[in-house]
């Protein structure tokens, strides 16, 4: 018998960060909590920026920018860099058990299905893309989707992805700071060669529903289900309500306990898997405190775990990859190794004064 999924659209109305957020966050709690079928969300985002889950805010944006022209700023709890959304921007929350027969191979499993869906859809249109490690999904060599993930709930998957129907790059340049180390690593020279937009390689308009009932259409198509048109329970909305508060409104998640209040040594270094900065303090050659950020791909505990498995570790090569090695698991974090982790460590170690 065909399996029927919830799908909760909102395209007639502009919604805020911490609303959107919120409710894509409550996704994978009725997963795992109350046995839902897996749930797709398409909405739209008033104008508004949002970092990944391990991104420093204050490096990744102009707040005072973002504050003089009225675009909200936030923090999503999946992985990634850092977006711009608006009304012209089709946002998608989707949540499923990682149990499901087709939801296999870690996150480049899910990134190869779920990001097969947005290639699915974009050819409904005669856009012809693909997929591109670690995360993105390109036309003709530029970037038109970005994909994050997380599993911090039980065994329900929380995935996220927008999609460009169009683009204001000048707000982007205007709000964004951007490392250069992910700008020389492609070898562009400015973001209108590294992105492009569905209404830019179809040369006409294309109204929000559209698209997003050709993304309906691909999950379909790729899981072979059907869907029904549903809303929040009022169990859900309690939820959205508790994230909004605790959460989505909280300066302290929004600019994040992950980035240091102190002097610390810092090193940067583009992977495979994202750009990795790590914060380091010394007592003597001692490791006293380390922080892991970036625009990658893990949980909260595997941080952690690797963050606390090296407190207090001496601060060379040796006994960093031996500690390392140890606990190491594979994609511990998604496309990083445990010789880039070390070097980026090493790295933060000599910037330290």
């Amino acid at each position: 018998m065909m399996e029927t999924w919830r799908y909760i659209k909102e395209w007639d109305k502009l919604v805020s960060t911490a609303y959107g957020l919120s409710v894509d966050d409550t996704l994978p709690y009725s997963i795992h909590e109350e046995n839902s079928p897996p749930i797709l969300h398409l909405y739209r985002f008033k104008p508004s920026v949002i970092v990944g889950k391990y991104q420093d805010i204050r490096a990744a944006l102009k707040i005072d920018r973002c504050r003089e022209r009225g675009i909200e700023y936030n923090r999503r709890s999946t992985g990634g860099g850092t977006v711009i959304m608006g009304e012209k921007t089709v946002a998608l929350g989707f949540g499923i058990s990682m149990k499901h027969p087709k939801m296999n191979g870690g996150i480049r499993g899910i990134f190869d299905i779920l990001g097969g869906v947005i290639i699915n859809s974009l050819r409904k249109f005669g856009i012809s893309a693909s997929f591109r490690p670690k995360n993105d999904i390109e036309v003709n060599g530029r970037k038109i989707a970005g994909l994050s993930a997380s599993t911090e709930v039980g065994d329900a998957l929380l995935f996220h992805t927008s999609l460009l129907i169009d683009f204001d790059i000048p707000l982007m340049l205007d709000i964004m700071n951007t490392p250069a180390e992910k700008i020389y690593d492609k070898g562009y020279s400015c973001f209108s060669e590294r992105m492009t937009t569905m209404e830019k390689e179809l040369g006409r308009k294309i109204e929000v529903q559209e698209v997003m009932e050709a993304v309906k259409e691909s999950f379909k198509e790729t899981f072979d289900i059907n869907f029904i048109e549903d809303h929040l329970t009022q169990t859900e909305k309690g939820r959205v309500e508790w994230f909004i508060k605790k959460r989505y409104t909280c300066e302290e998640w929004i600019f994040s306990k992950r980035h240091p209040k102190f002097k610390m040594g810092e090193g940067l270094l583009k992977t495979p898997g994202g750009l990795l900065q790590v914060y380091i303090s010394l007592a003597g050659e001692l490791i006293e405190s380390l922080m892991i950020t970036g625009d990658f791909f893990s949980t909260s505990a595997n941080i952690n775990k690797i963050e606390s498995a090296l407190k207090f570790v001496p601060a060379d090569r040796r006994d960093i990859e031996n500690t390392l090695g140890s606990m190491w698991k594979e994609n511990l974090i998604y496309g990083i190794d445990t010789s880039m982790l070390t070097s980026a460590i090493l790295k933060a170690k000599e910037n330290c004064g």
